[in-house]
């Protein structure tokens, strides 16, 4: 059964543009590759930590929001182990009441980019 997930990582901010950019692929791609949907992606740029992660105070904020398998998010949580530049990284599901939070939040912001 497909479920809807949504994955948010947090990239180090040694990283140029577009390495940044680079690695979002990446798990964009092995996503894909592994019988998932893309339903939206954000890049919420460089942040401020609310706390210090391995000595750095800010990061790379991505979201990617899919359609999948539940086997695929252990799959996908191995590859943000193994990859060095990932700090932090957290992956849920969404129920119903999420995924239309989720919609509207996809629709709002469309709005906002077409004016």
């Amino acid at each position: 059964m497909m479920n809807h997930y949504e994955t948010a990582f947090i990239l180090t901010p040694v990283l140029s543009d577009a390495q940044m950019k680079e690695a979002v692929e990446k798990f964009k791609k092995f996503l894909v590759e592994n019988g998932a949907e893309i339903e939206n992606e954000e890049c919420w740029g460089l942040k401020k930590l609310a706390y210090p992660i391995q000595k750095k105070s800010t990061g790379f904020y991505a979201l990617l929001q899919f359609k999948g398998e539940s086997s695929l998010v252990a799959a996908l949580e191995t590859q943000y182990r193994r990859d060095e530049r990932i700090l932090r990284f957290l992956t849920f599901r969404l129920d119903k009441y999420a995924l239309e939070y989720a919609q509207k939040r996809i629709n709002k912001t469309s709005k906002v980019e077409e004016k």
